[in-house]
C-alpha cells in the first residue's frame, strides 16, 4: 500500500514513515510537474531503506545486540 502512495502522492509515505522534514521537501519537488518523478523515485528509495531499517532492528533484538 505504502508503494502505491509513494507513486501517486510521494510526500505522503515521508510523513507515514517518520520523516516530516523530508515529506515536506517532496511536497516542495512535489509541486512542480517536472519534478513528480524525482519525488516519486525518492520515496520509493526512502520506503525501501524504511523496510530495510526495520528488518536490521527486528533481527537484533530490543537490545540492539546480536543474539
Amino acid at each position: 500500500m505504502r508503494l502505491l502512495i509513494a507513486l501517486l502522492l510521494p510526500w505522503l509515505v515521508f510523513f507515514t514513515i517518520g520523516r516530516p522534514f523530508a515529506g515536506i521537501l517532496c511536497l516542495i519537488l512535489q509541486v512542480t510537474c517536472v519534478g513528480w518523478i524525482p519525488a516519486a523515485i525518492w520515496a520509493v528509495y526512502a520506503l525501501s531503506q524504511y523496510k530495510t531499517d526495520q528488518k536490521i532492528r527486528q533481527a537484533l533484538g530490543p537490545d540492539g545486540r546480536v543474539p
